[in-house]
């Protein structure tokens, strides 16, 4: 039985495209391994691209975003996106802070309701992505490192396939249906245009 992948696996994975020796630890020498250093690098760098597009594991609805007593809206750094459903808000990230586009403000008197994207540890993600995360980040780091194609230990394909994996597992486990989606969502709750005549 296999246990479930870890970062270390995924950094020996990512060092063996250019035929580098697996390290045993992400900390003592693995610190002072420049190419161990930057594979930990470019994962975390994928991972935070993987995530950020905001995936069923990553993504909550509904979450409360209150303001502190000056009235900003703090966010913590494992929020890599969010939104609000509420049409009196154009909600956007400016650095650690909440800002409303529409009405031109950092400053909000009541919470907010958003959906939010978080970004996960490693260990917490579910295996399609961090295959898909690994494949991706083997693939950015032997171009860095060594840059000739016909060296790709990874191909495109590869790629691809761990990205179709991922959409499937998203399929399974989200249950989707048209009424997900946020546009849908303001055509069924706009007010009506039209008036009842009597």
């Amino acid at each position: 039985m296999t246990s479930i992948s870890t970062k270390l696996n995924a950094v020996n994975t990512i060092l063996s495209v250019v035929g580098e020796p697996p390290i045993n630890s992400l900390t003592g020498d693995a610190a002072t391994n420049s190419d161990a250093v930057l594979a930990q690098n470019i994962l975390d760098e994928i991972s935070r691209e993987v995530q950020s597009q905001g995936w069923h594991f990553n993504t909550v609805h509904d979450v409360p975003m209150a303001p502190d007593t000056s009235g900003t809206i703090l966010i913590g750094n494992t929020v890599v996106r969010l939104d609000s459903n509420d049409t009196k808000y154009d909600l956007v990230l400016r650095g650690t802070t909440l800002y409303d586009r529409k009405n031109r403000t950092s400053t909000f008197t009541d919470s907010i309701k958003c959906t939010v994207v978080y970004l996960l540890d490693f260990t917490e993600l579910p295996e399609p992505a961090k295959r898909l995360i690994t494949i991706r980040s083997a693939r950015v780091f032997q171009d860095r490192l060594v840059g000739a194609q016909e060296h790709h230990a990874f191909t495109l394909r590869d790629e691809q396939m761990a990205l179709f994996s991922m959409r499937e597992f998203e399929m399974d486990t989200a249950d989707p249906s048209i009424f997900d989606n946020d546009n849908v969502y303001r055509i069924i709750n706009r007010p009506s245009v039209y008036t009842r005549v009597s």
